[in-house]
């Protein structure tokens, strides 16, 4: 159709007789008189309409089937993401109390050897500086650390420092196998060097070959000259294995040590050593053996025995007792 004044005129037209109808329509309600038509135009175009929802209705379904399952997904994620919070939140917790039991321990191990401590925490372990067991922890140069520091945790001596950055430092934990410290035996005082051997028992070499020592007994660090790398008196372990003495100069003695080192999280670098040598009193106090219950059984005596003084006859003496007098009467003439 051409846009003429008369097309133009007849739109309009029509647009005011449909505004016209939707009002009456509306008035009208389900009296409506346009009801019929309705009627009429819904059965003419009713199969069409059929036929058309019957051809489009699989699409249309794979469309909501799409958004309704994008929306369960969103939902699903949601709930997934809140659970992992939850967890997470849970775990966060156990962490802190764990974290703080490791603080407390190490506050006390710090308090008992005088040891001036800064605490730090693990943040990466491997091997990316060239050793095979190392940790890095976050306390370097800006807090006052230096290269051969002792680091110890609340169970003992974890390792000594052997590079240090602005911000973090490397540390050699004491079970690789570049690892040696002097060590000195709880009471006897027999000294001797310690060295790792990765996840098995510490290789600690006594320097006096008749050295007298068993399994249980512990060790502490023995401490260097300046108190560089190690400050003496820190736990080391508790021996396992005795080699038998072979007459040498020296004897192997095989230590597990205090600290897992597989579970690495608060630690601390001793920065001031202590006044004096603690000697044993970092060490824990040994737990005190249960008293043992020791049970009496007094056998009875024999027949015809006398009991002891104070103790009564028994029923077999009484009956006898009381017999022998009958007995002696029948045999007067």
């Amino acid at each position: 159709m051409r846009d003429t004044r008369e097309s133009r005129l007849l739109l309009v037209l029509l647009i005011a007789i449909a505004f016209a109808l939707i009002t009456v329509d509306i008035r009208g309600g389900q009296e409506s008189p346009v009801d019929g038509a309705r009627q009429a135009a819904a059965a003419v175009f009713g199969p069409v309409e059929n036929g058309v929802a019957a051809a489009v209705d699989p699409i249309g379904n794979a469309i909501g089937a799409v958004r309704d399952s994008g929306e369960r997904h969103t939902r699903i994620a949601a709930l997934e993401k809140e659970n992992a919070e939850l967890k997470a939140e849970l775990g966060s917790d156990d962490r802190n109390r764990n974290r703080l039991r490791e603080l407390d321990a190490m506050l006390k191990t710090a308090g008992a050897g005088q040891y001036g401590i800064k605490g730090a925490q693990v943040i990466a372990i491997g091997a990316a500086q060239g050793f095979s067991w190392t940790v890095t922890v976050d306390v370097g140069a800006r807090d006052g650390i230096m290269r051969d520091m002792t680091v110890l945790n609340g169970s003992g001596l974890v390792g000594r420092v052997t590079t240090v950055g602005p911000s973090t430092s490397t540390v050699l934990l004491a079970n690789d196998p570049d690892f040696t410290v002097g060590t000195r035996m709880e009471k006897s005082d027999e000294l001797g060097f310690a060295t790792g051997q990765g996840d098995r028992p510490l290789l600690v070499q006594l320097l006096n070959g008749k050295a007298k020592v068993k399994a249980g007994d512990r060790l502490v660090t023995f401490g260097s000259s300046g108190d560089k790398p190690f400050v003496p008196g820190v736990p080391v372990g508790e021996v396992v294995r005795v080699d038998p003495a072979g007459g040498g100069l020296t004897r192997n003695i095989y230590v597990r040590p205090y600290v897992g080192f597989t579970k690495l999280d608060i630690v601390g670098v001793v920065v001031q050593v202590p006044r004096s040598n603690p000697r044993d009193m970092v060490l824990p106090q040994k737990p005190k053996p249960a008293p043992t219950v020791t049970v009496t059984v007094t056998p009875p005596p024999p027949d015809g025995q006398q009991p002891a003084d104070g103790q009564q006859p028994n029923e077999n003496q009484q009956g006898r007792n009381q017999q022998a007098p009958q007995d002696q009467g029948d045999a007067t003439p």
